[in-house]
């Protein structure tokens, strides 16, 4: 997509001295970095599949609900690491190796793989924030995240209900959200192969199967307790998802650049990468771990082709050198996160 931001000499300068100390003064190592991740992988994949066989496993029906939400995070924490920088052809040098592992890991929480690559890298990378551009700016009418986007009655409790309606949001993604993209050819953007269909549907199928299906038939429990903890598992996921997600763009403070009328936005790439981003613990090896550079969303959207595993590295050169320029980042703690989100629904929702 070619750019339409305003051009800033001074932030191109800046953003290309960054670069430079970055590549400058950050150690890539292959080796280090093929021991890092193939370390990470390995626990992931290990909780991935001890988490999943308890299912089958425990006796108690309390024992397998917890264990089915809690396959629920690990799953979604796998997807997290691994996923969202397989998107960005960040861990094999093959593009298809990349695209391979990463729609396997989307079947397993169940999203349509290649509908949300389409709008992440082309869409959200782009213009984060930016209504018309920013896809992930198409959410419920229920919630209000955009200044001066329309505004109903309802929306000065948002804050109190917003939490209630995330946890509907990953059953909604998975069995709605996907299903409109798919049959809604001005959504999608691109032409519907036989390959794509095939990926769709094998995607759907395989999901509902071994998730849901595989344990009816399998482990040694009522339906509706398997079905009560099915769904108890897409609220928390969902839950955990949405605050995620959201924090990193949707908190006070966080920028919204508008467009003219020909479609130009007003404020520099670089400055809409920052200013419309948010980070917590930036620094942290062990929030790295765990958000898989979620929590460097900064960082991430500075240079989406650099692997999470060097971004609290990266940020160490980042961030001195935006304060430096007088450029301070957004950055909240995972609780203040929520919070400051929260309090921005809160502020939207005033307007009515």
């Amino acid at each position: 997509m070619k750019s339409k931001h305003k051009y800033n000499k001074s932030h191109k300068e800046l953003f290309l001295f960054i670069q430079k100390e970055i590549n400058s003064n950050l150690s890539f190592c292959p080796n280090r970095f093929r021991r890092k991740i193939g370390f990470k992988g390995l626990i992931y994949l290990v909780l991935t599949i001890v988490t999943y066989l308890g299912i089958y496993k425990v006796d108690d029906s309390f024992s397998f609900i917890g264990i089915y939400v809690l396959y629920g995070l690990i799953s979604l924490l796998f997807a997290f690491n691994f996923a969202h920088d397989f998107s960005h052809n960040t861990i094999f040098k093959s593009k298809k190796l990349n695209h391979s592992c990463f729609v396997l890991l989307y079947t397993m929480v169940g999203a349509h793989a290649e509908a949300w690559k389409d709008r992440h890298v082309k869409s959200h990378h782009h213009a984060p924030n930016v209504e018309g551009y920013d896809t992930d700016l198409e959410i419920t009418n229920l919630i209000r995240v955009v200044p001066e986007s329309p505004v109903s009655w309802f929306h000065q409790f948002q804050h109190w209900y917003a939490p209630f309606l995330y946890t509907t949001y990953s059953l909604f993604w998975v069995f709605v959200k996907d299903f409109k993209i798919f049959f809604n050819k001005t959504i999608t953007g691109r032409t519907k192969t036989i390959r794509y269909k095939i990926s769709f549907w094998g995607q759907k199928f395989s999901y509902v199967n071994y998730v849901l299906v595989l344990p009816l038939l399998l482990a040694d429990k009522e339906w509706y307790i398997i079905l009560g903890g099915f769904l108890l598992m897409h609220m928390v996921q969902s839950l955990f998802l949405l605050f995620t997600f959201f924090m990193t763009h949707h908190i006070e403070g966080a920028l919204y650049p508008k467009t003219d009328n020909f479609g130009f936005i007003n404020t520099s790439w670089f400055m809409n990468q920052i200013q419309s981003s948010n980070d917590f613990y930036p620094f942290s090896n062990v929030a790295n771990f765990i958000f898989g550079g979620f929590n460097n969303h900064i960082a991430h959207h500075l240079f989406p082709h650099i692997h999470h595993i060097y971004y609290p590295s990266l940020n160490k050169i980042l961030y001195k050198i935006l304060m430096d320029n007088n450029i301070q980042p957004n950055q909240t703690t995972y609780v203040g996160g929520i919070i400051s989100h929260l309090l921005h629904l809160k502020q939207l929702g005033k307007a009515y």
